[in-house]
Parts: structure tokens; C-alpha cells; sequence
């Protein structure tokens, strides 16, 4: 199944049960919800998918059963994050053979590569897979910076496709479009900049708080889409605070109890993280709590 990296495509979170193991019914759920709500893919294991909690078996059934429930509607894209070039490959080879349509990339993990490093490490995984790749570049949380003259050395492989933009410059997404045209997709990484990205050009979102709320997160990309932009800054204006819960350390546990709050998943979370305590908890729960009183009724935004 072809990736067409567009529109929204959630970063789920990772269900578990009391007992801390998969809850895959509770995620059929949620997987359901999405793509009702016309998200354009599922992308799995990455940071808000608890990726570095979760084992190799964990993640082959995270797989194998997303493809289950999607049944063809929308492809499936696995996160890897690994800290060597092998490991890489290998987690590459295993998405391929449990039936992941692509891949989501992060540089090398722990260790800091220098650019020729990086480069070296994206192009290896490249040409040691026929998926497609969208680089995930986020050097505010990651700490290495994917830059246009490391794209143009990677791009020779076809199968390195889009971008995950997330370093936080809206400007980017026009450098990018400037310099490779529709080489490459782009894709907003980052909840609170994604109006403003779409606007700029960026073909998507990959999404955080569409977790909770589908329907919501989609029609802002539909309507900005479309050129219908007081539509989509209503519904961005009432989504704001939720959407900074993403921003923060804390994002897995904030967009857990949010899906709490929607019905659409639980709080559990694999340790060392834990439920939101406290003060913190109740500022949390006030946002959404807010967020779900004022929720804004959506035009037909599937039909744009």
C-alpha cells in the first residue's frame, strides 16, 4: 500500500492495561475513531507511542494488528529509533515482514553524529529497505538538526520521502519547498504550529492531541486545505490549549487523560512514567475539562 504523506496522521499512543501489558481492545477503539474522523495513516511507537518502553514483540503485534483493523483504508508507518545503524536496519526488516506500509525515522539515539554521520546512518537504512521514509527531524527534543544540504545528499534514495518538520521555524517549510519542490513532503510535527505550517505549504500533520480528538484535527487541516481559513482559526483558537499539552514533557500522560476524557483510551503508562500527580494533574484536567465544555460543533469537513 502506497504512503500518501498528506493530511493527518495521528502518533497514537501505546494502550496497556492495569497489569501493564498491550490493551489492544481499548486501541482498536481509538484506531477505529481516527479513521472515521479521515486521518491518512496511523504512525506507531513513536515518543507518544512510549516507543523506548516497548519490546520487539510488542511491537510486531502493534503492527500486525493495526493492519487489522485499518483493513486497507489507510497505511500503517512504524517509528524507529535506534541507537545503532544495524539495530536500525534490523528494526527496518521486521517492519517489512510484519506488514508496515512505512517508516518514521529518528537519527541515531544517545549518541550525538556529527552531519556526515547522520547522513550515512538515514542513506544505510535506505538502501537496506524498499519501505518509504519520512525523517523525522526535531533537534529541540533530539539534538541533531537534519539541514537542506543533508537532505540534498540522502535524497538520491527515492524511498526517503517526507519530513517531519519540528524544528520550530515555520520558515523552514518554505526553505524546504524552495529547494526541492514536491521532492519532498513536509509534514508538521509540532501540535501548535500546524495551521500555520499547513498554511505555509506543509502537505499534513503528524498529530498528537487527534488522539482525544479526531474529528476536531482533521477539519482544521481539511479546512486550511480548502481556503477556508476563518473556519479552521475558530476551531485552532479553541484547540490551543489543549494542543500546548503536547509541548511538555509530560505530552504521553497529558494526551492520555485527554483520550480519558473523550473515551477514547486510558491513563495507564509504563513505567518510570507515571499518572499526573498533583497540582499539575488538576491543571491538566482543567484544560480539558474546558476543551470539553466548549467543544465547537464542525462543518462537513470530510466533503472538502
Amino acid at each position: 500500500m502506497k504512503v500518501n504523506w498528506s493530511g493527518v496522521m495521528p502518533a497514537v499512543t501505546t494502550k496497556f492495561t492495569d497489569d501493564d501489558k498491550l490493551d489492544m481492545k481499548m486501541f482498536k477503539v481509538n484506531i477505529d475513531a481516527q479513521v472515521e474522523a479521515g486521518v491518512n495513516g496511523i504512525v506507531l511507537g513513536g515518543t507518544l507511542g512510549e516507543a523506548s518502553t516497548l519490546n520487539d514483540d510488542e511491537k510486531r503485534v502493534l503492527i500486525e494488528e493495526t493492519v487489522q483493523i485499518v483493513q486497507g483504508k489507510v497505511p500503517v508507518v512504524i517509528n524507529i529509533a535506534e541507537q545503532t545503524t544495524k539495530g536500525a536496519v534490523e528494526a527496518a526488516h521486521k517492519a517489512e515482514k510484519y506488514g508496515a506500509h512505512g517508516l518514521m525515522m529518528l537519527p541515531p539515539m544517545r549518541y550525538k553524529s556529527t552531519d556526515f554521520e547522520t547522513v550515512q546512518y538515514f542513506k544505510t537504512i535506505a538502501k537496506n529497505t524498499d519501505l518509504p521514509i519520512m525523517i523525522y527531524n526535531n533537534p529541540v527534543d533530539y539534538k541533531i538538526e537534519v539541514t537542506l544540504d543533508m537532505f540534498e545528499e540522502m535524497l538520491v534514495h527515492d524511498n526517503i520521502e517526507a519530513v517531519k518538520e519540528s524544528t520550530r521555524d515555520i520558515s523552514n517549510v518554505t526553505r524546504i519547498r524552495n529547494r526541492f519542490g514536491n521532492r519532498l513532503n513536509i509534514l508538521c510535527g509540532v501540535d501548535t504550529l500546524a495551521l500555520e505550517s499547513i498554511a505555509a505549504g506543509a502537505d499534513g500533520w503528524v498529530a498528537g492531541l487527534v488522539c482525544a480528538f479526531p474529528e476536531e484535527t482533521v477539519a482544521i487541516c481539511n479546512l486550511v486545505k480548502a481556503g477556508r481559513m476563518n473556519e479552521a482559526l475558530e476551531i485552532y483558537r479553541w484547540f490551543m490549549p489543549l494542543l500546548e499539552l503536547d509541548i511538555s514533557p509530560q505530552l504521553v500522560q497529558n494526551i492520555k487523560l485527554a483520550e480519558v476524557g473523550t473515551g477514547l483510551g486510558t491513563e495507564y503508562v509504563r513505567e518510570p512514567r507515571l499518572p499526573l500527580q498533583g497540582s499539575e494533574r488538576l491543571r491538566v484536567q482543567s484544560i480539558i475539562d474546558e476543551g470539553l465544555k466548549t467543544r465547537p460543533s464542525l462543518p462537513n469537513y470530510k466533503s472538502l
